[in-house]
């Protein structure tokens, strides 16, 4: 059945991994699942990169093998996520057919031997991947074993963009459907510029290697169409699956902040959504990025539940420098997640591979086998999921939205703008980073999606804005809320043209001032601001060139050639306030500026500490989750029963280096 909206999944809590039982003999299958069974586990993902193995040659199909492990999984009790073996098609595919293999910009074609090797628009492709998912779930779709489907492996994740020869003809199909005729493409275009005219729809190219800067718009309309024709794909594979079971909850792995797809559009099409995540511990803002990540994915469709589809035990393959989660670190992490509202915590992977690429990533079972102390961390881990029954898919109630958007990403860091150092994450963590330090929850948000919910909300440089994307958030202010709108938001349209006069565009009603023009500042430079109490904090990076208009100034820029000009001005709007500011502002700036919501206010005074609240069934869960190797005091905000030591805590409550507790009290 399609899971109802924050409805419980089918367990209290999945807990499990990637498991490869194709890697492993029979006899080692039987040690897997008695293993599984001590460590709690409820549900494998299986058949990811099963391909090979399920059609060893065209047309040949092996399926006896998988059913066996299904068995062994179903009479354990061992749920199974079955997954689709798109994600990496057999030699023989690439040996056959070379229509399948994709191009980069250059015109190099990509070979087999790794995964994601393929051409998303290959005929032979889509009707062999096709082909092994209609037999796939043909065969065990029914089985009593599969909890659930699980879509190819990672989308787009090495090859999101292919530059062939069916590329160039689907994107002009693509962009025929757009724009209905040539010279509406040109006015979208702005073709005038480089006589970049086009005659008709033949003459437009994938944006391949050029002598330098190709158009913008033509950038930007490729990454919607390679967005949509992956989607595509996807979809086709969950119309096999439903066709044979239209009653089991469908899902594929996003990748948290990925760039190359709009996961907002493909979130809109599934029952669960679920992210792999894997936070560097070598990075000291690794569990901010992770708290970002696991808001946005929880955002994504705020109408299904969400799961962590991967993670690691302890240490990555692929990094330059693989540092391990330190002993605790683990299970800190996974709290994070259940937190901020997942209803799993699954790894990649269960049993750590003898050969290939990822011999030396990390697993639930390492080379060690169960000797091993991550195993014992598993263990550990599993025992106390079964403790939070009553968590199910218990809503995180946000309070503050971040205004995000891909086709904004895309524009945004498009190599011709005013500082093409400009980053949408450094975007993001300079306003989100003094909220999360706050404990503030945070949803993200399409600009165009109903805001009415949020006392407030934040618009780290939404360059691209469309008229109704602009009206939407201007509407929420006058209607009563409050929103934090940052320098180079409002400046072009859908189709990166640029909205003429003072910048702003639609947002100009919230703006309070004019900017004329825009002045980014030498790398390292910073400039300081003075607020209205004399107060002085800095700003770097950026600077807008502004004059006053009907906002009232609560900050200038004190120093440098733009001394006078507005740094931070408040509008009042109809109902509500909109604050713009107009320089990068440091943390003590924004802390200030957060000061003037009660929304942003937050909670201080508990560094490396992260707490999170969620309520079901007229019950609060209180999460306290320490991020670091020092031992903290913390107050517990409602007195209650902490779940995972059974004992009652109010007052102040001891976590101990990357501690965690979860307290359950009476909501009301």
């Amino acid at each position: 059945m399609t899971l109802e909206p924050r409805s419980a999944p089918v367990v209290p809590i999945y807990y499990g991994g990637d498991y490869n039982p194709e890697q492993w003999s029979p006899e080692t299958w039987r040690e897997d699942v008695r293993l599984m069974r001590r460590a709690g586990v409820n549900l494998v993902t299986v058949g990811v990169f099963s391909w090979a193995q399920l059609e060893p040659r065209e047309g040949e199909f092996d399926f006896g093998w998988l059913r066996s492990v299904l068995d062994l999984l179903g009479e354990a009790d061992i749920g199974v996520d079955l997954s689709t073996p798109t994600a990496s098609p057999p030699p023989w595919v690439m040996a056959r057919y070379d229509d399948v293999a994709p191009l980069d910009e250059r015109g190099a074609r990509f070979s087999h031997g790794s995964r994601q090797h393929f051409c998303v628009l290959s005929p032979n492709y889509r009707r062999l991947a096709a082909r092994v998912v209609a037999r796939l779930v043909g065969e065990l779709g029914d089985h009593g074993a599969v909890r659930m489907f699980h879509l190819h492996n990672e989308y787009a994740c090495h090859v999101p963009y292919c530059y062939c020869d069916r590329h160039a003809e689907g994107f002009r199909s693509w962009l025929a459907g757009r724009y209905g005729s040539v010279p509406e493409l040109n006015r979208a275009w702005g073709t005038s510029f480089w006589s970049q005219r086009y005659a008709t729809f033949d003459e437009v190219l994938p944006p391949r290697m050029t002598p330098t800067h190709a158009n913008p718009a033509q950038l930007l309309d490729f990454k919607r169409f390679s967005n949509d024709t992956w989607l595509e794909e996807c979809l086709e594979e969950k119309r096999l699956v439903r066709e044979v079971r239209p009653d089991i909850p469908v899902t594929t792995n996003f990748m948290g902040l990925f760039k190359p797809l709009d996961y907002f559009a493909w979130a809109e099409h599934l029952d669960l959504v679920s992210t792999d995540n894997y936070p560097d511990p070598a990075d000291p803002q690794a569990a901010f990025w992770s708290a970002l990540h696991y808001d946005m994915v929880r955002s994504l469709n705020k109408s299904v539940p969400w799961v962590v589809m991967e993670q690691t035990t302890y240490r990555v393959n692929w990094r330059r420098h693989n540092v391990p989660k330190v002993p605790g670190q683990m299970r800190a992490l996974a709290y994070q997640a259940l937190a901020r509202g997942s209803s799993g915590l699954l790894f990649f992977q269960w049993r750590a591979s003898r050969s290939g690429a990822e011999k030396f990533h990390s697993a639930m079972v390492p080379h060690s086998g169960e000797r091993s102390p991550v195993f014992a961390e598993v263990v550990r881990l599993g025992a106390e999921l079964a403790l939070l029954e009553g968590l199910g898919a218990a809503p995180v109630a946000a309070e503050v939205g971040v205004l995000f958007s891909w086709p904004n990403w895309w524009a945004l860091e498009e190599g011709t703008q005013p500082a093409q150092d400009m980053s949408m994450q450094g975007q993001l963590a300079w306003m989100a980073r003094p909220l999360y330090d706050r404990q503030v929850t945070l949803d993200f948000c399409r600009p165009a999606e109903d805001l009415s919910r949020y006392r407030a909300v934040v618009a780290p440089s939404l360059y691209l804005l469309s008229e109704q994307e602009g009206a939407n958030v201007v509407d929420y202010v006058q209607q009563g809320g409050t929103a934090f709108i940052s320098f180079w938001s409002g400046i072009v349209d859908a189709n990166d043209e640029v909205h003429m006069g003072p910048y702003g565009g639609p947002l100009r009603p919230l703006l309070g001032c004019d900017v004329l023009d825009v002045a980014p500042l030498p790398p390292g430079e910073q400039v300081e601001v003075e607020w209205e109490d004399g107060t002085r904090t800095a700003a770097d990076f950026w600077a807008d060139v502004a004059v006053e208009r009907d906002g009232k100034v609560l900050a200038r820029v004190a120093s440098g050639p733009w001394a006078g000009t507005p740094a931070v001005v408040e509008t009042a709007y109809g109902a509500g306030t909109a604050y713009y500011v107009g320089v990068r502002l440091d943390t003590g700036g924004m802390r200030r500026l957060y000061d003037r919501c009660e929304a942003t206010c937050g909670r201080e005074g508990e560094p490396g500490v992260e707490r999170t609240v969620r309520r079901a069934g007229g019950a609060r869960y209180e999460f306290l989750v320490n991020h670091g190797a020092t031992e903290h005091q913390v107050t517990v905000t409602w007195p209650g029963t902490e779940l995972l030591s059974d004992v009652q805590a109010a007052g102040t409550l001891t976590l101990a280096p990357w501690g965690v507790a979860v307290v359950r009290s009476q909501d009301g």
